[in-house]
């Protein structure tokens, strides 16, 4: 048997290694070697490991749907806690997954200075947000932590996955923004921010879906100035 230390192992960037046959406690090792201040993302369910490395694609994606997401949460005037790719888990399920981002909203009170998250007493996040880039999200390991909204965006579509008793289904509508078409026009904002830059396209996104708020806070500005 040939035996390797982590620190050996390169992944390049939009490329992933998967480990087979990877014990609860040498997933938990691996997590503490890699540390919390990586450019990596770690998806591990009933012993396959998956590192992966993305790319600035990657990147930029997930920066301009998780601003659009807290765009609709502010003007929908919801309160959020946005933990990013936090590491959650759970040793009962087997399972261990980063998503690229993730929203507490419904319960984003017990999330409030939180640095330590225990899925045995702590509610998952109520979306997960996926960019499909370098490798396809692992659905069974969400099925496993019950989180109750997906979203996965790969080549320029955005999927929404709403949990239903055990398993996802594909849905035309967020439960989380009902009245809002995220399917059409997320995508569209985010190939505008590819083309024009992140800030330009999220004050369109503004001005076109909430002309009236743009409007009033312009006025006020004006108002300030004076």
């Amino acid at each position: 048997m040939v035996t390797l230390q982590l620190k050996q192992i390169r992944v390049p960037a939009g490329q992933r290694i998967i480990l087979e046959d990877v014990s609860w406690q040498v997933f938990e090792a691996i997590l503490n070697e890699l540390g919390e201040h990586r450019a990596s993302r770690v998806a591990y369910s009933q012993g396959t490991l998956e590192i992966m490395a993305p790319l600035p694609e990657h990147e930029r994606t997930k920066v301009i749907i998780g601003d659009l997401v807290k765009a609709l949460l502010d003007e929908l005037n919801l309160n959020w806690e946005s933990l990013g790719s936090t590491t959650f888990k759970r040793k009962d399920t087997s399972v261990g997954i980063e998503p690229d981002d993730c929203f507490y909203i419904q319960n984003y009170q017990l999330m409030i200075g939180k640095d330590k998250i225990d899925l045995t007493v702590d509610p998952p996040p109520d979306l997960a947000i996926e960019i499909d880039v370098t490798s396809k999200t692992q659905i069974s390991a969400y099925q496993a932590l019950k989180v109750p909204e997906i979203w996965r965006y790969e080549s320029k579509n955005l999927e929404i996955n709403l949990l239903q008793g055990e398993q996802y289904i594909k849905s035309l509508t967020s439960a989380i923004f009902p009245a809002f078409p995220v399917n059409e026009i997320i995508p569209r904002f985010v190939e505008m921010a590819r083309t024009t830059g992140t800030s330009l396209a999220l004050r369109d996104f503004q001005e076109i879906n909430y002309p009236n708020k743009r409007t009033t806070e312009t006025q006020r500005t004006q108002r300030e100035e004076k």
